[in-house]
């Protein structure tokens, strides 16, 4: 009976990290162990990064609706208050994207906030 080993497959599994642990320094690119261990590293920074970016985008625009609001007379808080008490369906993006290019709009939305507050 053929011995049969599982050359071909741990072939393409070592290939397949190498490849994606190209542009790493060292041994971490040449090394099978180095480069598997660098490159699980790597997608958990990614992971990471990914969530991190929802969070400083949402940090971004609530400082872009502070600064516009405050220009109006207003705090924060109670701007996302009346909006939501006005039944206004916009996100803090849609908010943020309005008071930098339509602030005339923005000035309503602002409008209707202090009303529904009122």
């Amino acid at each position: 009976m053929v011995r049969v080993t599982n050359g071909p497959a741990t072939r393409q599994r070592r290939n397949r990290v190498l490849k994606r642990a190209k542009g790493f320094r060292q041994g971490r690119r040449n090394l099978f162990r180095n480069a598997r261990e660098t490159t699980i590293r790597a997608d958990v920074y990614a992971f990471i990064g990914r969530q991190q970016k929802k969070r400083h985008f949402r940090t971004l625009w609530i400082t872009r609706i502070t600064a516009a609001v405050q220009a109006l007379g207003m705090r924060y808080s109670a701007f996302i208050h009346g909006v939501q008490k006005a039944g206004i369906k916009l996100n803090r993006k849609e908010l943020s994207e309005l008071a930098i290019h339509d602030p005339k709009m923005f000035e309503q939305i602002c409008g209707k906030a202090k009303a529904a507050l009122a």
